[in-house]
């Protein structure tokens, strides 16, 4: 018995280890890349790079990408982006993705095949490109938005999810007089928040980390997102030259980067964990049934 208990204990031990190293693998490069952007070139000079705690913190990176007010204007942008277009998609995705998992709906078997094949080829760049010049989306926000109103991907995540709910509860409800919009409203998002919270999420961090489309469709600096605005100065940054002390009166581009991800990582961590209940719960539910 006594044998059994240490054995329990040494796998305990052995568990928690194991669990403390990967939370540090998790935790150590958030704060690696957070002390870098508050440290002096100096410091990341004399300690070749390897900053977990400045000993002393600058904001020269930060005020670097704050400078003229472009970074509030460019996040203006991408904040629009990110809230309308995640309600458009979700708005297309879900009427799409409904009567699609009706196997009673017309045509049922056609429409499915034409999504699948959007999954496996697209028009390209080019008549992409062209499509949204000769609709007049180009230097528009909208033009962030409307070609990728639906994602065949997540379309098919909610189909099935759908497909999982019982039709009784749609025939019950038209019984009792309720059309197709009051069920969907009314009974089936409140059945679907698991997947809706899922894939709202997937659609959100597409927009927000997205810039090659922005890259090819905006040429305006006045319409570009965060991602594109700290692309180009990213860009723009040159390597550290000279001595300690001349490069201690330089921007470190290092640290630029570095804020740089804290600037565009910081509002996507601070919302994941009100939401991430649902994420897992989300996916597998939506993926058990094709």
């Amino acid at each position: 018995m006594e044998q059994v208990t240490i054995w329990n204990r040494l796998g305990k031990g052995l568990n928690y280890t194991l669990l403390t190293l990967l939370a540090a693998t998790c935790v150590i490069p958030f704060l690696y890349v957070i002390s870098v952007s508050l440290t002096p070139i100096s410091e990341v000079i004399r300690k070749d790079g390897l900053v977990l705690i400045p000993s002393h913190i600058t904001w020269t990176a930060y005020e670097e990408i704050m400078q003229g007010g472009r970074l509030f204007d460019a996040y203006k942008v991408t904040i629009f982006r990110v809230v309308v277009g995640t309600l458009l998609n979700m708005l297309f995705t879900v009427t799409m993705a409904l009567p699609l998992s009706r196997k009673a709906m017309p045509g049922r078997s056609g429409f499915l095949m034409f999504v699948v094949f959007t999954m496996l080829f697209s028009g390209g760049m080019i008549p992409s490109y062209l499509i949204v010049k000769e609709v007049g989306l180009l230097n528009s926000e909208w033009a962030l938005i409307i070609p990728g109103l639906v994602n065949a991907f997540y379309l098919m995540i909610v189909k099935s999810f759908f497909e999982q709910l019982p039709e009784a509860i749609d025939e019950a409800a038209r019984i009792d007089g309720a059309g197709e919009i009051s069920i969907l409203v009314r009974i089936i998002l409140p059945l679907s928040m698991p997947v809706i919270a899922t894939i709202g999420l997937f659609y959100a961090v597409w927009h927000w980390n997205s810039y090659f489309d922005a890259l090819l469709y905006i040429n305006s600096p006045e319409n570009q997102p965060v991602q594109l605005f700290l692309r180009q100065i990213l860009l723009a940054s040159v390597a550290i030259s000279g001595d300690a002390a001349e490069a201690a009166n330089s921007v470190n581009p290092v640290s630029v980067q570095m804020a740089s991800v804290v600037v565009t990582t910081l509002p996507i961590v601070a919302v994941y964990p009100f939401i991430q209940k649902h994420f897992t719960k989300g996916v597998l539910v939506g993926s058990v049934k094709g």
